[in-house]
């Protein structure tokens, strides 16, 4: 189906798939050597990997996922926490409905220094992780660690692709910024 880019093969098989997935059934390849091969095709240079290109996509990888259960955290929090009430009624004010604060993912961080912190430690994230995703602060002592957002109405930001890569937050009290 050139117009969706897809195939469906309606025999014995009743599969399909995109153009990937046709090339590695028709010519017995993975899914590595499809791409090569359909690069070749089409005039396309593909970069080669070099050392670390592994280790870094995993790295985004799993700073993406951390941004997920970040997002999803939050969410949660705005929906069922009792201490969300302010950011569901500011949210109320603002006409915005909760089809729209589900389809947004809108969230609420809570007021404690470390609640996002202990939660995502509990997951299995290293602080580490949580600094270089901008969730957390490093205490300038040394000391430890405290979440960047508290007391926020949280807007998860998106790539392109709908990943969320990071937080807008608007202070729901009068402190700054908001």
């Amino acid at each position: 189906f050139p117009e969706s880019g897809t195939w469906h093969c309606f025999g014995a098989c009743n599969t399909g798939g995109d153009i990937f997935s046709f090339i590695m059934k028709k010519e017995n390849l993975d899914f590595g050597e499809a791409l090569r091969l359909l690069a070749d095709r089409a005039g396309v240079v593909l970069a080669e990997r070099r050392p670390g290109d592994v280790e870094e996509a995993d790295a985004l990888d799993r700073l993406r996922s951390l941004q997920a259960e970040a997002t999803s955290y939050y969410h949660h929090l705005l929906l069922n926490s009792p201490r969300a009430g302010g950011a569901r009624d500011y949210l109320a004010g603002r006409g915005l409905s909760l089809e729209t604060i589900r389809q947004f993912e809108l969230g609420y961080a809570p007021s404690d220094w470390d609640a996002l912190l202990r939660y995502l430690t509990g997951k299995g994230y290293t602080p580490a992780e949580l600094v270089e995703a901008g969730l957390i602060i490093a205490r300038e002592d040394g000391s430890g660690y405290y979440d960047r957002f508290r007391h926020r109405l949280m807007i998860p930001i998106r790539d392109r692709r709908g990943r969320v890569i990071g937080f807008g937050a608007r202070a729901l009290d009068d402190s700054l910024p908001k």
